[in-house]
């Protein structure tokens, strides 16, 4: 990479543009860089003389930066904190290299953290950091090898893993439930119907593989975590729509109850997913190989 050197500022100069413009003022970004306002100054006019831009507008009696200048800024302060992050990783990691993964919580929670130990086990050099993500994300902007998704993989500029397809299942307290389970699907509208926000369709889905479509909104609570509403459905607070493997054990127990059956397949699946760019992370390699022979294959017979 030969990028020209008026594109490649230094950083303690970038540090005090940014500083700059989080805190609004130079005593306060040179008391936070440890330095003299003197030299905050000469640090913005260093990057001034090397990019060729103006980027303080000195018409007041402080310093204030223009508007790209604040762009710039933005921008900037992500690269920085990428750097600091991957500094980081550089300096705790050790021989064996570190994993940074985003996981689902429950999914990782459930399903994931049990089958670790067989992986630390295989690769005890490798160290596995996770952190909970909802929503996909860019790995462009988040610090990532990989990441564990649900949905159907259509994720440009990745590659990916099935780990398992998904069955949901109805359930609910078994007080919910006094007048006996309805004996047709739609007789489930008559019952309050919890939402995930993660899934805004699963009810509408769910109906149309029972060939009882519903027209229009489905009204009833929303949660943002399958943890949430698993609580809510203990409480009696309605009908959750479930991964049958997250609600198996409480099944089992009698604290829910199926309310119209059996378990039905839906799209999509869980996915371990990572970018091009990280396909010969030695770590990510490991714990790939690993995690495929705890996984589906990506057709299942029958379906």
């Amino acid at each position: 990479m030969n990028t020209p050197r008026r594109l490649l500022p230094s950083i303690a100069s970038l540090r005090a543009l940014e500083a700059l413009d989080r805190l609004g003022s130079a005593s306060a970004a040179a008391a936070e860089l440890s330095l003299t306002q003197g030299a905050v100054s000469r640090q913005i006019q260093a990057l001034e003389s090397q990019m060729g831009v103006t980027l303080v507008d000195r018409g007041g009696k402080k310093l204030g930066l223009t508007p790209a200048a604040r762009d710039f800024a933005g921008d900037i302060r992500q690269a920085l904190g990428r750097i600091a992050a991957a500094t980081l990783r550089l300096q705790s990691a050790p021989t064996g290299g570190a994993l940074n993964l985003a996981i689902l919580p429950t999914f990782g929670m459930r399903w994931l953290v049990p089958r670790l130990p067989g992986f630390t086990r295989q690769h005890p050099d490798v160290t596995l950091n996770m952190a909970t993500r909802l929503v996909p994300f860019d790995f462009a902007d988040d610090p990532f090898d990989a990441a564990i998704r649900f949905g159907t993989p259509d994720w440009p500029g990745t590659r990916h893993l099935l780990l398992r397809h998904e069955q949901v299942l109805p359930v609910a307290a078994p007080g919910l439930l006094d007048s006996g389970r309805p004996g047709h699907p739609q007789a489930l509208l008559n019952l309050p119907l919890l939402h995930i926000q993660t899934r805004p369709r699963a009810w509408a889905d769910w109906f149309a593989s029972q060939d009882a479509p519903v027209s229009g909104p489905i009204p009833g609570m929303i949660y943002d975590q399958f943890s949430t509403i698993t609580q809510a459905a203990l409480h009696g607070l309605g009908v959750a729509l479930m991964p049958d493997y997250l609600v198996e054990e409480d099944v089992a127990t009698g604290r829910l109850v199926p309310v119209y059956g059996p378990a039905r397949e839906v799209a999509g699946g869980y996915y371990l997913v990572w970018p091009d760019s990280r396909d010969h992370h030695g770590p990510l390699t490991a714990f790939r190989e690993w995690l495929a022979g705890h996984s589906q294959p990506e057709d299942i017979l029958p379906r």
